[in-house]
């Protein structure tokens, strides 16, 4: 559950006349607690809203609900990452990558950590939206295919962030796909200063209450515990898919080496002994067959490595991409209960204590300076309150949303089924006609100069064994 069970709801008035706000208490507990209940006040005075300028323009209609199409999403852009050539390798102090952007038509040169301090931004002015996760940094010793899994996780992580609706229109997207200049890290944090978060910047913030529905609590405790049941499919999905484009690869190193073996059968140069002289036209014939099956051999081994790498890159990376987006959601559902709710539940027993404490000043008549100032922080905790639990219910707000985006991206399943049936289709009729073509070299294997009948491909059970 994304809340605790509440029992009891209590009313405070807020300052300066507002409508009464409600507080919620938790079953055996003598402390408050933030309720999933929604505030109609205004953000408090004391906390700074940002120029007009710099506000997000309201939505028309209901701007919780998403209207964008899976295809929509794939079309704002697509992003490739890719190893500088000429700073490939193992042991290198810096790896580069150049990302390039379809829709902003250009190319720039980025670092792991020119995409950590993106990454760190977008979680700053973004706390409240699923945020992909990063690869991990360089081990010591990292090998090439360490280096190609991370570039293709910085890929994924790169596309997800250019088709998500908020961060595709926001600045920070743009200067890290189009700014060429070396310090794109500084560039990135002068964005954010000063700027504040979406609550901040957000013209509706104030007004996520009237957008939530009633039974907000129990749709996503269910939208959560769904995700939670695809994300674990996928994940075997992901395995499977894996451990088949594996064995494609491995299958076309074993024909390879299959190949290489009859090549190596045929080239042999060791001389026939006068006992085997009776048939020395039957060994020379087949030597000068064996050895050139290995280019058919050959060639079905690059078929295999083909569907394999084919998989790899339209099926497992499909799939790690919808894991990555489902896993995004996770960590934005736990950063909802370990952040927003758990710091309004600490600034509500704060207050709580405030108030034992003016209770206690007031029963031991103590000086009214200290008295006064003891009110006036109570009132700014309740305005610290107040904020907090409007910037509960904007995080409420924009869970629905990013709930919506995961259910936008479902269809992905049809494209990593469909590419999984292309990939097998394709795979096995390309070897089927190289097997096909290599079946008339086998029928000829024991036909030489004598003209000796050709014996069955395929000998009559028991014929090895007969008496």
């Amino acid at each position: 559950m994304l809340f605790p069970a509440i029992t009891t709801t209590y009313f405070s008035k807020c300052e300066g006349g507002g409508a009464a706000v409600p507080f919620i208490v938790p079953a055996g507990s003598s402390v408050f607690h933030c309720s999933p209940g929604l505030y109609l006040a205004k953000p408090p005075v004391n906390e700074p809203r940002e120029p007009e300028q710099f506000l997000m323009q309201m939505p028309q209609g209901n701007p919780l609900l998403l209207s964008h199409t899976l295809q929509e999403l794939l079309s704002k852009d697509s992003v490739q990452v890719e190893l500088i050539p000429e700073k490939k390798g193992l042991f290198l102090k810096h790896v580069e990558y150049e990302v390039s952007s379809k829709r902003f038509k250009c190319s720039v040169y980025r670092r792991y950590n020119d995409f950590v301090v993106f990454h760190e931004m977008l979680l700053q002015k973004f706390p409240y939206r699923m945020v992909p996760a990063l690869p991990p940094k360089r081990m010591l010793g990292a090998d090439r295919e360490f280096i190609e899994s991370r570039r293709r996780a910085l890929k994924r992580f790169i596309n997800l962030v250019a088709r998500h609706p908020p961060f595709s229109e926001d600045v920070l997207l743009k200067l890290f796909l189009s700014f060429s200049g070396s310090d794109v890290q500084n560039k990135l944090r002068e964005l954010v200063q000063g700027v504040g978060d979406e609550f901040m910047t957000c013209k509706l913030a104030t007004q996520a209450k009237d957008f939530l529905p009633s039974d907000i609590q129990a749709q996503f405790a269910a939208s959560r515990e769904l995700i939670r049941n695809i994300y674990n499919s996928f994940y075997k999905l992901r395995d499977r898919a894996e451990r088949i484009a594996s064995r494609a690869i491995d299958n076309a190193s074993d024909l390879l080496i299959f190949g290489k073996e009859l090549s190596a059968l045929g080239s042999d140069t060791t001389p026939l002994p006068s006992w085997a002289a009776l048939n020395n036209s039957t060994w020379g014939t087949l030597k000068q067959a064996l050895k050139g099956l290995s280019v058919e051999f050959a060639l079905l081994a690059d078929k295999a490595v083909q569907q394999g790498k084919q998989e790899e890159n339209d099926v497992v990376e499909k799939l790690n991409l919808f894991l990555d987006l489902l896993q995004s959601y996770k960590d934005l559902c736990e950063r909802h209960e370990k952040g927003v709710l758990h710091k309004h539940q600490r600034a509500l027993h704060k207050y709580s204590m405030m108030k034992r404490q003016m209770m206690s000043a007031t029963v031991q008549n103590k000086e009214p300076e200290s008295v006064e100032q003891l009110e006036s922080r109570i009132v700014e905790q309740e305005n610290a309150i107040l904020t907090m639990e409007l910037r509960n219910y904007f995080s409420l707000y924009c869970l629905h949303q990013e709930t919506q985006l995961i259910h936008i991206y479902l269809p992905l399943t049809s494209h990593i089924l469909g590419a999984f049936v292309n990939s097998q289709i394709q795979g096995h009729k390309e070897m089927s006609k190289v097997w096909n073509e290599l079946k008339p070299k086998l029928s000829c294997l024991f036909v030489g100069s004598s003209s000796m009948p050709t014996p069955p491909l395929s000998p009559p059970e028991g014929n090895f064994f007969s008496s």
